[in-house]
């Protein structure tokens, strides 16, 4: 399994300088390939049920990494397919821009596929900062004012969150250094066996430090704000990439904190910390939600909303409830990448992002606006799509824990951000189709991403298969669940 891992670093890299080198003809199925065999070699992984290494340890896929690797490989190769449709062939650049932005797109997922690969904290800070430095390239790419001031803003608050990420990144190697030596490596393994021996305190530090820092990338408020300019500016691949994969890769860093922090100073104060986060992020999305004009901005707060749901449902610590967190990373990346295509068509038809503006979308696009409307039910956890599962065993999970009136606030507020998103989405799809717009699709191919992403949703809300269910038992035993 170790060349499996070597493979997966290697792939998105060598369609990167492709893409940049060769002709746009050759860059955009290059990177359709280089996706689907992203995917291919991480489902590869799935059915093996044991840990995964290569080059002397520095790479490692466990149980839950392997779980948001494959949200990870499951996003680049249906965004790669959306975006052989989304780029237009004729650009009068001489397809400059075709390059750049294929060339971005395969360095972004690389980078987002390296998270969970790497076995260190420190090589995982660093594919994090990656991250940060290409998405805001690809953010800019299409040089308007909003574009480039949402990437500055992006990389002003990224930076400052990584920066306090690093830091974490620094107290807990502190917080080993009694227990591990002044000089060991920061392999997961290594600090998962010396935790019960770590400063207590320090440790505390280090966890609320990653909390802050990498939930600033993650979207967690209040450290959230760069988030929905930035979803918004950027072209649509890129969006679904922002909130679909990036959103969770920082949710893994955290993960990987959380289970240092749980051995060494019990589970009730990491859990306490993702309460207060997620409950916050959850109360201002799904009130955000409700008043939005910008149908991107919308899909944007929506990310927020399932991160807080993420948040909350780690501080149920049930079985049930942490299950339901893993499952939701891989149903939140298929609906939200499904509904940033759905939206992507939509601006392509009309033109415009403002909600007002836009009318009679199923009627102006037969196959995308159904689906978007699909979509959106499905980022509203209603069945048979995966998001009901998921967060119907959150709620379980709540319930399981006594933790009664929490559930009651969780259910109240994801009902508000339902309201909302189904309200814009009725408004701009269920309407009349206006005078003077022709009936058809834009493109041939994004519809095709749309139907991907939405097998995919159903295949987890009707019946995951056993082999997935068993990885996020496994998963779910590694982060402590139950204990």
């Amino acid at each position: 399994m170790g060349g499996v891992l070597v493979a997966l670093m290697i792939v998105p890299f060598v369609a990167t300088v492709a893409s940049l080198v060769a002709a746009p003809r050759i860059g955009k199925p290059l990177t359709v390939v280089a996706g689907a065999t992203s995917l291919g070699l991480a489902v590869s992984l799935l059915g093996s049920g044991r840990v995964a290494t290569a080059l002397a340890g520095w790479l490692r896929v466990d149980s839950l990494s392997l779980v948001f690797l494959l949200a990870v490989a499951f996003l680049y190769a249906s965004t790669a397919l959306f975006a052989v449709g989304y780029v237009e062939s004729g650009q009068d650049d001489g397809g400059r821009y075709a390059r750049r932005f294929f060339a971005g797109l395969n360095l972004f997922a690389w980078a987002m596929l390296m998270a969970p690969i790497v076995s260190d904290f420190a090589l995982l800070w660093v594919a994090v900062e990656v991250t940060t430095v290409v998405s805001a390239l690809l953010v800019a790419i299409d040089d308007t004012d909003g574009a480039v001031e949402a990437a500055w803003k992006y990389v002003l608050i990224a930076s400052m969150g990584l920066g306090l990420a690093l830091l974490a990144t620094l107290v807990m190697y502190y917080a080993g250094t009694a227990t591990l030596g002044s000089g060991y490596e920061l392999f997961f393994p290594r600090l998962l066996a010396g935790a019960h021996h770590f400063q207590p305190e320090v440790v505390r530090l280090a966890f609320g430090l990653a909390v802050l820092g990498f939930g600033s990338k993650m979207g967690l408020v209040p450290v959230h704000t760069w988030l929905p300019d930035a979803h918004s500016e950027a072209p649509t691949p890129i969006s679904a990439l922002l909130s679909g994969a990036l959103l969770t890769v920082s949710f893994y860093a955290i993960l990987r904190f959380y289970q240092v922090t749980r051995l060494a100073v019990g589970s009730a104060f990491p859990r306490d910390v993702l309460l207060v986060f997620g409950i916050a992020s959850l109360a201002l999305a799904a009130l955000y939600v409700a008043r939005q004009r910008d149908l991107k901005r919308l899909l944007a707060y929506s990310s927020v909303e399932h991160m807080g749901i993420l948040a909350i449902g780690m501080s149920f610590a049930a079985p049930i409830a942490v299950a339901g967190v893993l499952l939701q990373v891989l149903a939140h990346a298929a609906a939200k990448s499904t509904a940033f295509f759905g939206a992507g068509s939509v601006i392509r038809k009309f033109g415009t992002k403002d909600l007002e503006r836009v009318s009679g979308g199923i009627g102006a696009l037969p196959w995308s606006g159904p689906m978007f409307v699909l979509a959106v039910l499905a980022l509203s956890a209603m069945p048979p799509f995966g998001l009901f599962r998921s967060e119907f065993l959150i709620v379980e999970g709540g319930l399981v824990s006594s933790a009664t009136a929490l559930t009651a606030v969780l259910v109240a507020l994801v009902t508000i951000a339902f309201l909302g998103l189904s309200w814009h989405a009725s408004q701009i799809m269920l309407t009349p189709l206006p005078d003077g717009v022709l009936r058809g699709e834009t493109s041939k191919v994004m519809p095709v991403a749309m139907v991907v992403g939405l097998a995919a949703l159903v295949l987890l809300g009707v019946h995951p298969p056993a082999q997935l269910s068993e990885l996020i038992t496994r998963a779910a035993a590694e982060l402590g669940a139950g204990r």
